[in-house]
């Protein structure tokens, strides 16, 4: 085990990586009553086409969330309901890279790891359940289907990117899950859910030998083969589509505008232009920056508005939007507070200030055991040290920031999605 000491937010990281390849990440947390799982595998909605012993294979859009809809069958029971029993909180989510299965827990701790790391490690499936589930996510996504908010997230999406399947939702289509078998789950799960694919967080007043002893235990031995991923052809550094206005019922139009950026090699490298592209979202969007309260103030924007920077599957988005009833209005003022910033700079004591909220926002999230767990196996599959960050944002300098901020909201980068009320 290699253990890390980080003095400067009173952390400790305890890694440890198995001879299968499954790395374990533990943060301990003594005294406190709450322990907290999540294991995770390197797989997603837009992991559809890889490359396995030399040979290309496809498969149908939405497998990866139908996969996590099924895993928690087990031939004695099902998963959620014998964790519930002892008073965990399981649940389980599917993003463009990632499934993630986790539990929360005040007792039994070794009991609940157990049971999570044998139900996914351990596919039942099916024909008849396989058929039944089916119709449960057909359901769920004819449901998303008429949200506003979904539209209008996947038709930027569809904006900024022409090939890549991060273009797609998660769950698919009727059309396409009604071509997953028990087969092809069975050879995804096998292909996906092996160890070296995956990695295991842990936080909490938990014992470490006892964590890693029950991963060897109950999981297989051999690491396997890491597929090839393929995210289709190169994207180019500007938006496939300028926009996409869609009618809906909303009541004022919602709108999301986003550009992409060439993610940067995996390492300390992403990690620094992870935390130099946040630290300029709040510099731009955030509650003190000038453009958001000028826009707040003017009636432009309300407190719905929101921003994000996500890498998945091969790509890096910033995204930001809300509520307006002047959407050109807004992006006027966007456009005209980038040229400002090319020609005057940032504000330095607003950079400072900033900096330190940036820094504090980062601290709460020690607080938080999942989004702790999920940073933690994020920094496993992009191979940088989530706990790091501290140190690094004090090294993201004014300069870099301005730099970041001309190149990638330059107005021939952004794509622009709105969702207005009904023509009337």
């Amino acid at each position: 085990m290699r253990t890390e000491t980080y003095k400067n937010v009173g952390e400790t990281l305890i890694t440890e990586t198995l001879s299968n390849g499954l790395t374990i990440n533990i943060v301990p947390k003594p005294g406190f009553l709450k322990s907290y799982a999540m294991f995770t595998a390197n797989y997603g909605g837009a992991d559809r086409r890889f490359k396995l012993a030399g040979q290309w294979l496809d498969t149908p859009a939405g497998v990866a969330h139908f996969l996590e809809h099924k895993m928690f069958d087990m031939p004695d029971g099902n998963a959620l309901n014998i964790l519930s029993a002892r008073g965990a909180s399981p649940n389980a989510f599917t993003s463009s890279g990632l499934t993630a299965y986790h539990f929360a827990c005040t007792s039994l701790f070794e009991e609940n790891l157990r049971t999570l790391l044998s139900f996914v490690s351990t596919p039942y499936f099916t024909p008849e359940s396989v058929q039944k589930e089916q119709g449960i996510i057909g359901q769920e996504i004819r449901m998303v289907e008429d949200d506003p908010g979904y539209a209008l997230y996947y038709n930027l999406l569809k904006c900024l990117y022409r090939n890549n399947p991060v273009r797609d939702s998660v769950a698919g289509t009727v059309e396409s899950i009604s071509e997953i078998t028990s087969e092809t789950l069975y050879h995804c799960h096998e292909v996906f859910y092996r160890p070296a694919n995956m990695t295991l967080s842990v936080i909490g007043s938990v014992d470490p030998d006892r964590v890693t002893a029950l991963a060897r235990e109950l999981l297989p031995a051999g690491p396997g083969e890491v597929p090839e991923r393929d995210y289709g052809e190169a994207e180019g550094a500007f938006p496939h589509k300028e926009s996409l206005d869609v009618n809906m019922a909303v009541s004022a139009p919602q709108f999301l505008f986003g550009t992409k950026l060439e993610p940067a090699e995996k390492g300390e490298a992403r990690l620094r232009q992870r935390l130099t592209g946040e630290l300029a979202l709040r510099l731009l969007f955030g509650a003190s920056s000038p453009l958001y309260n000028s826009l707040y103030a003017g009636g432009l924007l309300n407190g719905s508005f929101d921003y994000e920077l996500d890498y998945t599957a091969g790509t890096a988005t910033l995204i930001a939007g809300g509520v307006s009833r002047n959407v050109g209005g807004v992006m006027d003022a966007l456009h005209k507070e980038i040229v400002r910033i090319g020609e005057a700079g940032l504000d330095k004591a607003l950079f400072e200030n900033v900096r330190r909220a940036y820094f504090g926002s980062k601290l709460r999230m020690l607080g938080s055991f999942s989004s702790l767990a999920q940073a933690l196996a994020e920094g496993v599959f992009s191979g940088c040290r989530p706990l790091g960050a501290f140190e690094e944002i004090a090294a993201v300098s004014l300069a870099e920031t301005e730099r970041f901020i001309r190149e990638s909201f330059a107005p021939e980068k952004l794509a622009l999605s709105v969702v207005s009320p009904p023509e009337r």
